[in-house]
């Protein structure tokens, strides 16, 4: 029997559905067009499945992107990939969207074993959400909302420092006199990603409980006042 696992991602500016079969990436369809999540989503859910001539009956689990990242696209993506387990009757795996973006970018780029890696996701103004990777997928700073300055990466003297993901163009200028730090400003984010993790995970049996799983916000989400 093919294990095909469903992965959704909507953490970010991306609206992004792909299938894996056993860890390897077979199809996606992915937007960048802003605040449509929720009007695409299950769309490209049916149109992925019809192209690659499969039934709903034949997914053995679905992956979703749990955050951190917009608040709004969380809520859409875990809600959904929630629906499709409770009606398939298949385990949801939750990926911590940052892993995965390090998990995307190193696949496209040659390492430097001096370096450090730091995907990130905008979340107002200066501040990202991020956190830190060495060449070999050690964590070296856990999960966190950060507000970037001029000195935030001088505790790093000595390695290189890349920073990539919708929160680090906003950086250039910021940087643009410091050789150590380099904005990857091409890297887009993709559910591919998520395919060998979500692999391993499911062949673990290292799956969420359905009941009581919730995106990971990281921060309260705050409403912004309309201006009048």
């Amino acid at each position: 029997m093919k294990h095909y696992i469903i992965q959704i991602d909507t953490a970010t500016e991306v609206c992004s559905v792909s299938i894996s079969i056993e860890g390897v990436a077979l199809d996606y369809i992915q937007s960048s067009e802003p605040n449509m999540h929720a009007s695409l989503l299950t769309g490209y859910i049916e149109q992925i499945l019809s192209r690659n001539n499969l039934r709903f009956s034949d997914i053995s689990a679905v992956a979703v992107s749990m955050g951190p990242g917009s608040y709004t696209g969380l809520r859409i993506g875990v809600s959904t990939a929630k629906g499709l387990c409770y009606a398939l009757d298949v385990p949801l795996i939750g990926i911590n969207t940052l892993e995965s973006m390090y998990s995307g970018f190193v696949k496209d780029v040659n390492v430097n074993p001096d370096s450090l890696y730091f995907p990130m996701i905008d979340a107002r103004r200066m501040e990202v959400y991020t956190m830190a990777f060495n060449v070999d997928g050690k964590q070296v700073l856990p999960t966190q909302a950060k507000i970037i300055d001029e000195l935030s990466f001088a505790e790093f003297e000595g390695n290189e420092v890349f920073l990539f993901g919708s929160g680090a163009n906003k950086f250039k200028d910021l940087f643009e006199a410091n050789p150590q730090v380099n904005i990857i400003s091409e890297f887009q984010h993709s559910s591919v990603y998520m395919s060998a993790m979500a692999w391993k995970r499911f062949c673990a049996n290292d799956v969420e409980n359905l009941v009581y799983f919730e995106p990971y916000y990281l921060k309260e989400f705050v409403a912004s006042t309309p201006k009048r």
